[in-house]
């Protein structure tokens, strides 16, 4: 590989208008590409096979009228007044209007609905009256029957006597007859009223039980208001015809295009971030001013802003081809708006200091009189062939996200990969071909005139680290990360909601009006559906709401029940369900599984879908892959770096290392994003739980960087000691050689990754800091501190490698060693060349 590196660096540097246009070309064909394919971003995040998606599924197959995703529209009066009769007119029209638009099945106006809710209350305690008067009609109608029944009775009693005492006298028996017949007479007629009246009672309990079942069901959904009590807020429903994951982004685009030109007067219109959620800007300030500091860091260490500037626009370069090219295909496959963000993380950190490594080797190299085509080959072939290699533990990593069966993040470690791979190519030809048009003015003026002369200042260490101090690095260094991992105990996942949103957004303030007026739950509603053993008929249909809305009204943190329908065939009862708290709180999240668990009679299954719950499943998942994700990544790459180093505890305790870092970057995460610390600094505004997909996706790249990292170093003091320098002197030459070059590099990527921090999304903010933090802590603690404290500790015994295992391994040639054996050059004096 050095050897070929080699050569195309050589070839670069001489044909270098030709591989300066060929990148320009391809960046005009991958801006070609996203203009013709590129589709648009969404920013609902779904994982297929999930329970809520299976409910979903089943409410589109069974239920058609409850299955599509929903939104809501918040209306408020700007005057904190009650709305007018006009503007409740003007709302109404607005919402009909609404439904012309694509995927929209249905819109709910809430003043209608209100209406009806109150409307069904005095109609239940109309009902309840007029069951009351007829109670007492049937009351006096019975009390009338009974006395009727009192007096035949009376009258059967005489005619009995008086039979009793008329003899056989046929005037007697023709009179007692027909006294008979007329007790006979009435006795019929009574008992007909009184069968009328068990009649009239029977279907006076029928409707009082009716009426009591719908006062029941109204009690339940009492909490539910579509109007706030004031009078002065009003929540409308979007409802589509598709799963809001599927729901196209300029769908949802028309319905806030719509609410924003609606000019009420006096009414201010807020969309919730269920059909507005922002698309987070792919380069802001923030972002911008994490570049600048880059380029600092890179005049300050490079000296010349020639210097400074071209690994700067190589990354520009790199970025543009790899996120373009990726954008591209958003036109078919849904890419999360996130995505190219990362891609622009990714490719400026990496681009950038993969094209420093390099750089910086060839500085090195014309200094002590390398002729400058000489110089750019070989510098390619041996920092360059070191940064291939880095670079593809980064590939591993990103790529290692397919095997969690996630199809977004799967994507994001693709387009991430992408990005990397740009990297790596523009590195390694774009920086040798700038590289010789620079010429050596990639040098200052004072390092021009002293080309080939050696430099009293940079001289390697002759001694060792001091032993003790190696310890007490070792367990201050530990202590610290174990520290800073603490908050790590309690991190909780979960997805944005409305909270999250930038506060000037439409979002942010609907969500906030809908908790402020109606309560916190109403921005997280639950759908739960009942699969029944048997089907309910129009008789039982509402006894049967009851029951089961009632039991589910009895868990905890539920405020409301509100029966949704049933379905086609009578076998699906759909309730929503409104929590005590947000769709983000854990009280939230442990209802949702209290209400799977549940069982209930007559009940086959119980499922759970609605936003709330399909954000949980999505944490859940993504938790249950971290694991197997961790023990791939990680044991791929032990293999590789055994491969490398020839070496069993080197790659143990680089990893180790890792793993340190890691919990201690997601601790400061959760104490940042989840607890509130510092919240002002990095414009938390209401935290909340850690982004789901967030762990997974700092492993692997922090992983890659990582392993970079420990590769620019380890490398240095394993070429000292393999050249004979005893293990724990090679160990500080190794620090000193590479030391400044990791530094800066580090320096690059945190201002490169910080500068996310201060992104309009949470989830650019949280990656961002993430990736920052975890590069600040494992560079500066754990590479520079802890690792070569433990190298020193372990002495010999860190290159120690069973034999058998020794033989069969191939020479990884990663330093380039063999090629600066084929072209020697004159002997270094920069203290990263010693390392190379």
């Amino acid at each position: 590989m050095a050897s070929l590196l080699y050569r195309i660096g050589r070839f670069s540097a001489r044909r270098a208008w030709l591989v300066i246009v060929a990148w320009l070309a391809i960046l005009a064909l991958a801006g070609g590409a996203f203009a013709l394919f590129g589709g648009t971003l969404s920013s609902a995040v779904s994982i297929p096979g999930t329970a809520t998606q299976t409910v979903s599924d089943q409410l589109a197959d069974e239920f058609p009228a409850a299955s599509g995703g929903r939104g809501t529209v918040v209306f408020t009066t700007s005057d904190d007044e009650p709305f007018t009769e006009a503007q409740q007119t003007a709302i109404g029209d607005l919402l009909t209007d609404t439904e012309e638009l694509d995927d929209v099945k249905a819109t709910t106006n809430p003043f209608d609905t209100q209406a009806q809710i109150d409307g069904q209350a005095d109609t239940i305690a109309a009902g309840r009256q007029q069951i009351a008067d007829a109670t007492t009609q049937l009351e006096a109608g019975q009390a009338q029957i009974d006395a009727a029944k009192a007096q035949i009775a009376a009258g059967q009693a005489q005619l009995d006597a008086l039979a009793a005492q008329a003899g056989d006298s046929a005037a007697a028996q023709a009179q007692i007859a027909a006294g008979q017949a007329q007790i006979d007479a009435g006795t019929a007629q009574i008992e007909a009223q009184q069968t009328t009246l068990d009649e009239g009672r029977t279907e006076l309990e029928t409707q009082s039980t009716t009426l009591e079942d719908g006062a029941s069901l109204l009690d339940l959904a009492a909490e539910i208001r579509q109007v706030s009590n004031d009078g002065t807020t009003a929540v409308a429903g979007i409802q589509f015809d598709k799963s809001l994951n599927l729901v196209p982004a300029e769908a949802k685009e028309a319905i806030v295009d719509a609410m924003n030109d609606a000019d009420i007067d006096g009414v201010d219109v807020e969309v919730s971030n269920d059909i507005a959620a922002s698309i987070p800007e792919i380069l802001g300030p923030g972002e911008i001013g994490g570049v600048i500091f880059a380029a600092i860091v890179l005049f300050v260490m490079l000296g010349t802003l020639i210097g400074a500037s071209l690994p700067l626009i190589n990354a520009i370069i790199g970025v543009g081809v790899g996120v373009l090219a990726s954008l591209a295909l958003s036109g078919t496959v849904t890419m999360l708006s996130v995505t190219p963000v990362l891609g622009v993380m990714l490719g400026l950190a990496v681009g950038i200091d993969y094209s420093l490594f390099i750089l910086n080797r060839h500085r090195t190299q014309l200094r002590n009189g390398v002729p400058l085509q000489e110089s750019i080959g070989l510098a390619n072939g041996t920092s360059g062939n070191a940064v291939v290699f880095a670079g593809s533990t980064v590939l591993i990593a990103l790529l290692a996200l397919n095997l969690t069966g996630i199809p977004f993040l799967g994507l994001m470690g693709t387009v991430g990969a992408i990005c990397v791979l740009v990297a790596i190519l523009i590195a390694v030809t774009l920086t040798p071909a700038v590289l010789s048009l620079v010429g050596d003015k990639i040098l200052t003026k004072k390092a021009r005139a002293r080309i080939g002369k050696a430099d009293e200042k940079s001289r390697v260490p002759q001694k060792p680290m001091n032993t003790v101090r190696a310890v007490i690095t070792v367990v201050a260094g530990i202590a610290v990360l174990l520290i800073v991992a603490i908050p790590a105990l309690s991190m909780r996942l979960g997805l944005p909601a409305g909270s999250s949103e930038p506060v000037d957004s439409s979002a942010y303030k609907a969500y906030k009006l809908i908790d402020d007026k109606f309560g916190a739950g109403v921005n997280g509603p639950l759908i739960v559906v009942a699969d029944l053993d048997e089907a309910v008929t129009d008789d039982t249909l509402i006894s049967e709401q009851v029951r089961i809305g009632t039991i589910l009204k009895a868990e905890n943190d539920v405020v409301a029940i509100a029966p949704i329908g049933a379905s086609d065939d009578d076998m699906l009862l759909a309730f929503q369900v409104v929590p005590g708290e947000g769709p983000t709180s854990e009280s939230t999240e442990q209802l949702v599984r209290d209400l799977r668990g549940l069982e209930i009679d007559g009940v086959a299954t119980l499922g759970v879908a609605g936003n709330a719950s399909g954000n949980i499943d999505v944490s859940e998942k993504l938790a249950d892959a971290l694991p197997l994700y961790l023990l791939v990544v990680v044991g791929l790459s032990l293999i590789i770096l055994i491969f490398v180093f020839r070496s069993i505890l080197v790659p143990v305790t680089a990893t180790l290392g890792f793993v340190l870092s890691l919990f201690a970057a997601f601790g400061g995460i959760t104490a940042v994003f989840q607890w509130g610390w510092l919240a002002p600094v990095f414009g938390v505004h209401d935290p909340g739980p850690i982004l789901s997909f967030l762990p997974i996706l700092v492993v692997g790249i922090l992983f890659g960087l990582a392993m970079d990292y420990q590769l620019f170093l380890v490398s240095g003091m394993r070429e000292a000691y393999a050249h004979g320098t005893p293990s724990r002197l090679a160990v500080q030459r190794g620090l000193h050689a590479g030391r400044s070059v990791v530094i800066a590099a580090a320096l690059i990527m945190i201002s490169v990754f910080g500068g996310f921090m201060f992104s309009n999304s949470v989830m650019i903010q949280s990656i961002g800091l993430g990736l920052a933090l975890g590069v600040l802590l494992d560079a500066f603690v754990v590479r520079l501190l802890i690792i070569p404290a433990v190298m020193h500790l372990l002495g010999d015994a860190a290159w120690w490698m069973p034999k058998w295992l020794d033989r069969i391994l191939p020479n990884v040639d990663v330093e380039g060693a063999s090629l600066e054996r084929s072209h020697p050059v004159p002997p270094a004096d920069d203290p990263v060349l010693v390392a190379k």
